[in-house]
């Protein structure tokens, strides 16, 4: 298969001109049953593309003093919503928490849910 194959919208109906944050992306029913099945390669696919794998902090005050904790978290930026809703649907499928952070940020920040992250789709390299 070469990168001028003409069937290549017959695999990926979501391909088209313009952006993809201004167009729908919605998958087949067949490409949602590939993501049932394999929903770790789909969020291995998402995270290490739009991914991010980070250490975030937060300050509190104990016993009178400030102290700073830090915490691993994953994110993933992208300014589609439909994609946003399909990056949760799948840590849906595997029963990782999440939530939004932002406008265009899924985040999992729990710590239970960082390490079953790491272990379903490895580090990003």
């Amino acid at each position: 298969m070469q990168n001028t194959w003409k069937h290549w919208p017959c695999l990926f109906p979501q391909h088209g001109p313009g952006r993809k944050h201004e167009r729908p992306i919605v998958l087949e029913a067949w490409q949602e049953e590939v993501v049932q099945a394999f929903p770790a390669d789909f969020l291995r696919g998402l995270f290490h593309s739009d991914g991010a794998r980070v250490n975030n902090w937060a300050t509190r005050i104990v016993a009178g003093q400030k102290r700073r904790y830090d915490y691993p978290r994953w994110q993933f930026s992208n300014r589609s919503e439909d994609i946003l809703a399909l990056c949760g649907w799948a840590l849906d499928l595997v029963d990782i928490a999440w939530r939004r952070s932002g406008p265009w940020t899924v985040s999992v920040s729990r710590r239970d849910a960082v390490v079953a992250l790491d272990s379903l789709i490895g580090m990003k390299t």
